[in-house]
């Protein structure tokens, strides 16, 4: 989730594609604020269902890791349905142990596979069971004299390195360019500490992921679907930065929102990877959804009131969603938060999404997310096994 690294002060994605897909952050930035109406709360009415627990809204910056703030949250709210005390963790911490991860697969694949910020929900979940988890205040990753995220120098010193390393001019590879890569990540992020204290008592990252956390890493799936591949199986997801080739459950177009309706019904989060490409995507103005009408036959006036007032929408199936995927019109290049239910003036219900770009849209960092968008736009989502329905797990062997 990085194909587009906005501003800081404005947007700070950090979405799903890798830096590759860089250029397209302008156009983004630019439809998003162009989406923006005069009023844009006067005609929504929203109404709480469902609003779980969560933290803080954060800012991830000029960094392309809204996979890492999104799955983090994610954790610190299943830390409060546990129970616990939630602990702000550190996004960057998961991220640099992804970075030293994906950088050992681009030698291994001789270059061929993503680089760039970006990642996968399941990164987070695998980092912690390979590294650990560490509060944010232990490692903030930001060791180079920014207050806030800001990863373009590094991520070119990074990639420059791998490159050198894939060309092999010494026509074997020493042991060194792995400590090599890894001293530039920790130059900028800083040196993981490999102790460190927490309310009066000492931690490793691991001792800290086992006793304050609390999680099992094996609770937790992925799933997304795609009529492409049998459903109720697994399959590897083909998304650019699926560096890790993880593989999730493949279910129907309809259990997508049904599997997160039950999720929140019975307490648990989600996490969601989407994408925010679409001119009725608006993070100003603090809603998404599916119009009846594609944008290239709506009137200039149809185009400027798209955020006026609640409007009808696209009806999804499994095939028009495929075919956006397939068509490219679906990209993989953003992760949020679902923490809940909300009804407008008329009833429809949306999801309550929370985002990692800051305060600084309408909702104070949220968003109102129509259901259909989530069936239509959806890459992959992630939460614990104990949100999925019976007969669902039942169908998934889970």
């Amino acid at each position: 989730m990085n194909k587009l690294i906005f501003k800081p002060l404005v947007l700070a994605s950090g979405l799903l594609f890798s830096s590759t897909f860089g250029f397209a952050q302008d156009n983004l930035v630019n439809s998003l604020k162009n989406n923006q109406s005069a009023n844009s709360t006067s005609g929504f009415k929203f109404t709480d269902v469902i609003n779980l627990e969560n933290t803080p809204v954060k800012n991830q910056g000029s960094s392309g890791t809204c996979w890492s703030y999104s799955t983090n949250s994610f954790l610190e709210s299943e830390m409060i349905r546990m129970g616990k005390e939630p602990v702000a963790l550190s996004e960057i911490f998961s991220a640099r142990n992804a970075y030293v991860e994906k950088g050992k697969n681009y030698v291994r694949m001789h270059g061929a596979v993503t680089l760039g910020d970006g990642g996968a929900l399941h990164d987070v979940i695998n980092m912690f069971r390979q590294y650990g988890a560490v509060p944010q205040v232990n490692y903030t990753g930001l060791n180079y004299g920014t207050k806030i995220n800001k990863f373009g120098e590094m991520g070119a010193i990074t990639t420059g390195i791998l490159e050198a390393v894939v060309k092999n001019p010494n026509k074997s590879l020493t042991p060194n360019w792995l400590k090599a890569y890894t001293a530039a990540i920790d130059a900028y992020l800083g040196q993981v500490p490999e102790k460190f204290d927490y309310k009066g008592k000492s931690y490793t990252p691991q001792t800290f992921a086992k006793q304050v956390v609390g999680i099992n890493p094996d609770d937790y799936v992925e799933l997304s679907s795609f009529n492409d591949h049998p459903f109720y199986s697994k399959f590897t997801l083909l998304v650019q930065d699926n560096w890790s080739f993880d593989q999730v459950y493949n279910v129907k177009v309809n259990e997508i929102t049904d599997i997160i309706d039950n999720a929140l019904k019975k307490g648990y989060s989600v996490a969601w990877a989407t994408d925010v490409s679409e001119k009725s995507f608006s993070y100003k103005n603090g809603v998404a959804y599916i119009p009846a009408k594609p944008y290239e036959e709506m009137t200039e006036q149809e185009k400027t009131t798209m955020f006026s007032e609640p409007k009808p929408e696209m009806e999804i199936t499994q095939e028009n969603r495929q075919a956006a995927f397939d068509n490219y019109e679906t990209t993989d290049d953003h992760g949020m938060h679902i923490v809940g239910i909300a009804k407008d003036q008329n009833g429809k219900e949306y999801y309550i999404v929370k985002n990692s770009w800051g305060v600084t849209n309408d909702y104070k960092g949220y968003l109102y997310v129509t259901k259909n968008y989530v069936k239509y736009k959806t890459t992959a989502f992630l939460l614990n096994k104990g949100g999925i329905p019976a007969a669902v797990r039942k169908n998934l062997g889970i």
